[in-house]
């Protein structure tokens, strides 16, 4: 395993991140593996030396906080790993349970804290902005955060640049904690983000940490155009299905098949080595419902695409609508 700094911020973490999302509880979502399901991939991850792991609030309404930081204290100790959660989406049916106030932030940190069990998370991450609440006071509750103890650093997700911009600029004019990290949507089949987010993360030090890098298993070479595919999280995935599956993107993803025979690769890991080449991007967040995908992911590393492989891959793209900003 590789170890990167977060952008420019001192922080180093390893050049997987993994993500949580899949390990909760399947009442959440039919693809989520149960708390004994889930284990083994986070003690795996650990052997592989992935210290990076991304969960959220929302990831099965909680559960998903609780699996990882029982595992965690169970497998490791807590200086050695990086701890990431995220704030936005709705936790509960009141109006104040969801959102980017003030009174949401400080009371979401400390539920978040709550299960999983630690005293401080290492990033604590805007999952979406909320249109509904000044940027000011999001910042300055965010700040607060990171001043408590509660939070090291602070990253933000999926936006348009110039909110970005200016959430870099109004944190730089009051004095407050500046976002260390984007955790956005880039993979071979979605690279709007090179338009203008990815430019401005490089420029401002922001470390980029892509969601979705295997475009929820779409790049897996296992998706079809007539049924979507054989997988649960296939023909179950909802979001997955308004995001993916134009005829490009097939395009795109049979590239990446015949790239990865050509080599004796896994279509994974030849995605996977080609967004940890593009510059700025320090840990791609992957998820895993199988052991041999979290090891296929970690092998992606010894990968280096020759130049030839890389236009190959790039050269079906076609330009999408934003997706992944709401």
């Amino acid at each position: 395993m590789h170890y990167v700094n977060l952008g420019k911020s001192g922080l180093k973490v390893s050049r997987l991140c993994l993500g949580a999302m899949t390990y909760g509880t399947p009442a959440w979502r039919p693809w989520v593996l149960s708390e004994e399901e889930s284990r083994p991939f986070i003690k795996r991850a650990l052997e592989l030396g992935i210290t990076f792991f991304d969960t959220a609030d929302m990831y099965s309404l909680g559960a998903s906080e609780e699996v990882l930081g029982r595992a965690l204290r169970d497998f490791t100790t807590r200086d050695q790993v990086v701890i990431a959660t995220k704030v936005f989406f709705p936790m509960g049916e009141g109006p104040n349970d969801r959102g980017l106030s003030r009174k949401h932030i400080l009371d979401a940190i400390d539920a978040s804290l709550r299960r999983l069990g630690v005293d401080y998370v290492d990033l604590y991450q805007v999952h979406r902005l909320d249109p509904h609440t000044p940027i000011e006071e999001t910042l300055e509750a965010l700040h607060d955060v990171v001043k408590s103890g509660k939070a090291r650093y602070i990253g933000a997700s999926s936006m348009y640049a110039w909110q970005f911009a200016r959430a870099l600029y109004l944190a730089d004019r009051h004095g407050w904690t500046r976002f260390v990290s984007m955790q956005n949507h880039y993979n071979l089949v979605y690279r709007e983000e090179e338009r203008e987010m990815l430019p401005l993360c490089r420029f401002e030090g922001v470390g980029v940490i892509p969601w979705s890098p295997l475009a929820r298993g779409f790049l897996a070479g296992n998706r079809r155009r007539e049924d979507w595919g054989e997988t649960a999280r296939a023909k179950t995935d909802d979001y997955g299905q308004k995001l993916y599956y134009t005829d490009a993107d097939f395009d795109v993803a049979g590239r990446v098949v015949e790239v990865a025979k050509a080599r004796g690769a896994r279509p994974t890991q030849v995605a996977l080595a080609w967004l940890l080449a593009q510059p700025g991007v320090a840990a791609p967040i992957i998820g895993a419902s199988r052991i041999e995908h979290l090891e296929q992911s970690a092998a992606a590393l010894d990968i280096t695409l020759s130049e030839e492989e890389r236009r190959r891959l790039e050269e079906p793209y076609v330009p999408h609508r934003v997706l992944g900003h709401h």
